[in-house]
């Protein structure tokens, strides 16, 4: 599913996503990243690093394994365990989602079989939208008609289409969506809304899914599911008055003529629109079962395998990216790198030297940004003429576990920085990188990133991030990815895929071999940092 209702410590219950039941407000929307929530740099020196052995249980349950159960279900949700996947090619071009329409009468089933869909799946990253979050907001005199029973909500002009077909597209290209949610007891769109991202398949589902015809273009697959009349109008009175807390006198006043009307002149004439008719709705299994093995045979066609097409990269010959800065390797630098990849060097002395290294790579890395000219007087009254960041807003991510490493570095040289943090682990299966976890500050489109991982072999890791940065709407000329070291396929990989991304590091190494570490290279960067090279 996508990413919902995240708990910050991701090391007591690591690349775990829930699919809740919908609110009673109305917002039947699938699961998304949640509200994000900044995570602020510290105001006392950051704590020393896991205990080894708690790291080492860290890294054996964070280990992603196809073979591995996908979900598992609880409390009445089903959790799911497994990362996604890249949804973009090694040019960093997106597949788009495969969006499901369901459509049908009021109360019909459609929520029902949407989720009987999700369960057949078995897989990960599905959302689940609903044309319910998208009426209109009212003004006063509608709002006096809806407390009257007189407004008509089974109206197409009761629906907001364009934020609809605008959220829905976003959706499809695999953007970050901010679904409104909208309160049947008031009438009115809750203040917060909810936070949808990261979908290989979306199902919307809607009385008028089928209504709109840019709307329709949208739909990858299109399901009507048709049930009985009396059966809705039993579900509905059941709804309405238990769920929404109508009276029943309302609830009929409102069915005979609002509801059946509707069905009658709007909803029942595109079922000519539809590719499948689900009689009987989450009860027909056998249309279930068929509309589950072709989103599968679909999902088939968008998968992608990366890694060893990017180590693989043609390099030979290729002129260095103009977007890649390595800092000067003066004597300085030198020693520092002669110390880390000295496997004979202690733990402590490894993590001393690598900070020392880090922050001379942010200090290189903050001359890039933007500044201007500033004049200051100094304590003898003589004026300065000197220069000031001019970047409102930067913030840091870093890609867990070894870019978490770099966070004091960046702490200490850029004050009260703002942090997130994006979780990708390898498939031990296919070899391929997983998105698992993100906490990303909410105004992150208006920030300078600073992207950061300790090494950088491949790329497919820092590709990944990149696109889930870009998927949250930061400009690519407003990313900079920073790493102590990377290989040369890493380097192109990235700076081909995403021209405009600045690629600072302090080494570069030539090569990277089958099992995708950097050659000479500095080892397992995070078992070194964390004492976990033991196992």
């Amino acid at each position: 599913m996508a990413l919902e209702n995240m708990e910050p410590q991701i090391q007591q219950q690591p690349s775990v996503f829930s699919f809740d039941r919908p609110r009673s407000a109305g917002s039947d929307s699938g699961s998304g990243s949640g509200e994000e929530h900044e995570i602020k740099c510290p105001n006392s020196p950051v704590k020393s690093p896991t205990k080894p052995h708690t790291l080492a249980r860290l890294k054996s349950r964070t280990s992603s394994s196809a073979s591995s159960a996908k979900y598992f279900h609880a409390g009445g949700r089903t959790v799911y365990t497994s990362g996604r996947p890249p949804w973009y090619d090694c040019h960093g071009l997106l597949k788009e989602a495969f969006v499901i329409g369901l459509c049908g009468g009021s109360a019909s089933g459609k929520t029902t079989v949407a989720r009987k869909i999700i369960e057949a799946l078995d897989v990960p990253w599905v959302s689940l939208l609903s044309m319910d979050s998208f009426y209109k907001v009212l003004g006063p005199k509608e709002h006096e008609l809806a407390e009257q029973n007189e407004y008509n909500f089974d109206h197409p002009d009761a629906f907001d289409f364009d934020l609809l077909i605008k959220t829905l597209r976003r959706l499809k290209e695999g953007k970050k969506v901010e679904v409104p949610i909208y309160n049947f007891l008031t009438h009115s769109r809750e203040k917060h809304s909810k936070t949808i991202y990261g979908a290989n398949v979306v199902i919307f589902e809607g009385i008028m899914s089928f209504v709109n015809k840019d709307l329709l273009k949208l739909l990858d697959m299109k399901i009507f599911v048709e049930t009985d009349s009396d059966i809705r109008l039993a579900r509905r009175l059941k709804r309405d008055i238990a769920e929404r807390g109508r009276e029943l006198e309302g609830v009929l006043k409102q069915y005979n003529k609002f509801v059946k009307p509707a069905f009658d002149h709007y909803i029942e004439p595109t079922m000519s629109h539809a590719d499948i008719i689900v009689p009987r709705g989450g009860e027909n299994q056998v249309a279930i079962d068929l509309i589950v093995l072709h989103v599968h045979t679909q999902l088939q066609k968008r998968g992608f395998k990366l890694r060893k097409e990017l180590a693989h990269s043609a390099t030979n010959g290729t002129k260095t990216p103009d977007s890649l800065y390595v800092l000067e390797q003066t004597p300085q630098v030198q020693g520092l790198h002669t110390f880390i990849r000295n496997k004979e060097t202690p733990r402590d002395e490894f993590i001393f030297y690598s900070k020392r290294l880090m922050r001379l790579l942010f200090e290189y890395a903050l001359s890039m940004l933007p500044h201007k000219a500033v004049v200051v007087e100094t304590p003898q009254g003589i004026q300065y003429n000197g220069r000031r960041l001019d970047a409102s807003k930067i913030c840091g991510v870093s890609i867990l576990r070894a870019g978490e490493t770099m966070e004091q570095a960046l702490c200490e040289v850029c004050k009260d920085i703002r942090l997130g943090k994006i979780l990708i682990q390898t498939n031990l299966d296919t070899g391929e990188p997983e998105l698992h976890y993100l906490r990303l500050p909410k105004d992150i489109k208006e920030s300078h990133v600073m992207l950061m991982d300790a090494t950088v072999a491949t790329g497919a890791a820092a590709m990944m991030a990149i696109r889930v940065l870009l998927d949250h709407d930061v400009p690519e000329e407003n990313i900079t990815l920073l790493s102590l070291l990377m290989a040369e396929s890493g380097v192109h990989s990235v700076a081909y895929a995403f021209p405009q991304v600045k690629i600072v590091t302090t080494a570069v190494d030539k090569e990277v071999n089958e099992c995708f570490h950097i050659m000479p290279g500095i080892g397992n960067f995070g078992d070194r940092y964390f004492g976990t090279d033991f196992f």
